[in-house]
């Protein structure tokens, strides 16, 4: 019995073992000694062998590495920061602070499946700085280096310049485990805006087919970006970028229609008084290019005839809009109504000239830092709130994982308070450095999280809105973890003598509670309670319709499992040293014991 206590789960999903159970439900036949038989999977798939035949395909010098960072397990976690959130517990929008490859490797199993809609602003490659530079054999130790959280020589940003023979590669490596993590959070309705420049956009929608298939692909915007003309340019002026559209599954995604423009509402006026409210007058027969039925002519229920002709409606549909009312004769035509109330509204097109540009989104951040702007090229509001109305609806949770300014919290705010809604939002943004001689590192500011932050802050005061939200930072695990390079015998010794504890030390309690839920799979919006009893340190924690309690004291009374009342479907968990066998035994009669 002792040895069937379950231990906790310290570490993120591992995603080949995931994609292999997957595997293995719908072809057990492939599966030999526990490893997939190729030749099987062929011959099950009927035999569709392409081995020595040409076929297309898009490969890169990195690839292999790409796939190795995002199959390699998450060694941090994210603590909770109440001194930069807002009105945590009222809220459920979170910012975090960190790297976002190994934030959405810890994000994999609280936020599979929940994520109705992302919008990326990832790096253009433009040559700068590039601050993503991945090691798949320690991400969380690159992570902090990176950014200058430890002592470590050579942790200033990568330069990735043209003149680098691997200056595609090393951005398509930095984004295809991103997107690769990303899509398995979306919902199966769910749908992801990624803005790109002419730089990489073949590249991007390249990976995207690879990740998401071609026939997720939705559609690509052109937005028109700049207010004015760059006159300097050697060719053309560059007033465009790209927004990339791609669907979890694009049979069952749906889009809502934009409004209708005060220009279009204008056409909508009620000549004759219909009680049913505003019309347009819409041609019912054939014109130029048009489909059209058979022909005929048609005499409406008030005796009114119109001569024979192609109509772009059946007799029968015809006959059911004249029993509605909905015809009007002008002269020898024939209209329909549509009325105001039943129209949902315009096909969004495929270009957007009319959401405002980078001056106006300039202009939105001077107007809440007191005239400064203190980011380059931020997007526009109205651009985002645009994916937003079209994609999402009230409750939906909205995931940017390269944040930046800080505009897609900002949108989703907005229109919450706009509409009186409840999206909620998942930012995620890596503490960048700021330059020294920058306007922004003068006013106090270190890195872009800092001045994200800070724009959500004075947003919410802005509004008046009475929403909030929980920051989280990404940093070392709580876990003492295995360092498997580790290969001398003396420092192997040393190693095997710090694992007499499971903790490191000085950890705090709320922090390897939150490190406990995230792993097991529990949201970072996670009622913590402590529990009222005396005898020991124990919380409850809950998340919609699951429940543990844990305690991370060193000895547990008797007395506190028994106020506690546990029941079989009861999750206790707590420190493996902190039972004797004696107690293990008897609290797994009881609940479902886990340990640490």
């Amino acid at each position: 019995m002792i040895d069937m206590v379950e231990k906790i789960v310290k570490e993120s999903v591992n995603i080949v073992e995931e994609r292999l159970d997957r595997l293995r439900e719908f072809f057990p036949e492939v599966f030999s000694e526990g490893k997939v038989d190729f030749e099987k999977l062929h011959e099950v798939l009927g035999n569709f062998s392409t081995q020595g035949e040409e076929r297309y395909s898009f490969n890169w010098v990195g690839r292999q590495k790409a796939f190795r960072l995002f199959q390699e397990k998450a060694k941090g976690t994210l603590v909770f920061d109440k001194e930069e959130s807002v009105e945590p517990e009222k809220t459920e929008n979170v910012f975090i602070e960190g790297d976002n490859l190994e934030v959405l490797k810890l994000l994999q199993k609280s936020y599979q499946n929940k994520i109705k809609m992302m919008y990326i602003d990832p790096p253009y490659n433009t040559g700068r700085d590039f601050v993503y530079k991945d090691n798949f054999k320690d991400s969380i130790k690159n992570y902090l280096e990176q950014t200058g959280q430890v002592d470590s020589e050579g942790n200033k940003m990568s330069t990735n310049t043209e003149t680098n023979g691997r200056f595609h590669s090393d951005w398509l490596t930095m984004m295809y485990p991103r997107l690769f993590l990303a899509k398995n959070l979306l919902k199966e309705d769910g749908v992801i805006f990624i803005s790109i420049d002419d730089n990489e956009v073949v590249n991007l929608k390249k990976i995207c087919d690879d990740i998401f298939g071609e026939n997720n692909f939705v559609n690509t915007v052109v937005w028109h970006r700049k207010r004015g003309k760059d006159n300097s340019a050697k060719f053309l002026s560059r007033v465009h970028e790209y927004l990339l559209i791609y669907a979890k599954d694009i049979n069952k995604l749906t889009f809502k229609r934009i409004e209708l423009s005060p220009e279009t509402l204008k056409q909508y006026t009620n000549p004759d008084n219909d009680e049913r409210g505003n019309y347009r007058k819409l041609a019912l027969w054939r014109r130029g290019g048009q489909g059209g039925s058979k022909e005929y002519g048609f005499t409406t229920k008030e005796g009114q005839t119109v001569s024979p002709r192609q109509w772009l409606v059946n007799e029968e549909t015809m006959k059911k809009l004249d029993t509605d009312s909905k015809i009007v004769v002008i002269g020898d035509n024939l209209y329909r109504k549509l009325f105001l109330a039943e129209h949902s509204g315009n096909i969004p097109e495929t270009i957007w000239l009319d959401t405002s540009n980078t001056a106006n989104a300039t202009d939105t951040i001077k107007s809440l830092f007191d005239g400064k702007s203190y980011f380059d090229t931020p997007k526009p509001l109205e651009y985002i709130e645009r994916m937003l109305k079209l994609a999402t609806c009230s409750g939906d949770i909205i995931l940017d994982f390269f944040a930046g300014s800080g505009t897609t919290a900002h949108a989703t705010l907005k229109l919450n308070k706009d509409n009186d809604e409840n999206r909620k939002f998942i930012c995620v943004q890596i503490p960048e450095k700021i330059d020294e001689k920058s306007e922004a590192y003068g006013a106090g500011y270190k890195t872009i999280s800092e001045i994200s932050r800070e724009r959500i802050r004075r947003v919410l005061k802005q509004l008046e809105s009475k929403e909030g939200f929980k920051a989280f930072r990404l940093t070392n695990s709580n876990y003492k973890i295995w360092d498997e390079s580790v290969d001398d015998s003396s420092k192997l010794k040393k190693q095997l003598q710090l694992f007499e504890t499971p903790l490191i030390a000085g950890y705090k309690e709320l922090d390897v509670i939150y490190e406990v839920l995230i792993k097991e799979g529990y949201s970072l919006n996670s009622q913590i309670e402590k529990i009222n009893i005396k005898s020991n340190r124990i919380y409850s924690v809950t998340d919609i319709d699951s429940n543990f309690f844990i305690t991370l004291d060193s000895k547990i009374d008797g007395k506190s499992i028994d106020e506690l009342k546990l029941k079989k479907s009861d999750i206790f968990v707590c420190l493996d040293s902190s039972l004797d066998d004696s107690q293990k035994k008897n609290i797994s009669l009881k609940c479902d014991l886990r340990t640490i």
